[in-house]
């Protein structure tokens, strides 16, 4: 189990892991922990509204107001916004279980073979499980 005094250290509000700390220090456990959180949130409110918006297109369908080109234009919005909701709760889901690796300790390694991702990687892909070069052989087999 991961030391969770992450979650209470004062981080500087300029603070960058640095590949020269300790690799998954307290306080790049504490920076990352506060990305994926701050990504959490956005994703939530952005997820909040778009369902608002579904709801607000099909109570206005089944009012029945407009003609079928109306009807046809509200139907793609509920489409695309419901995709929209369904990638953000795929997202929501690998955030989730990134903040889980957080708090057991296994984040920034990687789930295939337990080696450090690297924190430029994590810089750049805070949800990244894999280092570069298995997510490219994956990607590999993959098409």
């Amino acid at each position: 189990m991961s030391d969770t005094n992450y979650m209470n250290i004062e981080l500087a509000s300029n603070y960058k892991p640095k590949v020269s700390e300790p690799y998954m220090c307290p306080e790049q456990l504490a920076y990352f922990y506060r990305v994926l959180l701050a990504q959490k949130e956005e994703l939530e409110n952005t997820r909040s509204s778009v369902l608002n918006a579904v709801r607000l297109a099909d109570k206005t369908e089944s009012v029945g107001v407009g003609d079928d080109s109306d009807n046809a234009t509200y139907n793609q919005d509920i489409t695309m916004d419901l995709r929209m909701s369904d990638r953000s709760n795929k997202l929501l889901q690998k955030i989730n279980a990134a903040l889980d690796r957080i708090a057991n300790g296994s984040y920034g390694f990687s789930v295939v073979s337990g080696e450090e991702i690297g924190i430029r990687r994590l810089m750049a892909r805070p949800l990244a499980t894999m280092t570069i070069e298995e997510q490219e052989e994956y990607e590999s087999h993959k098409n």
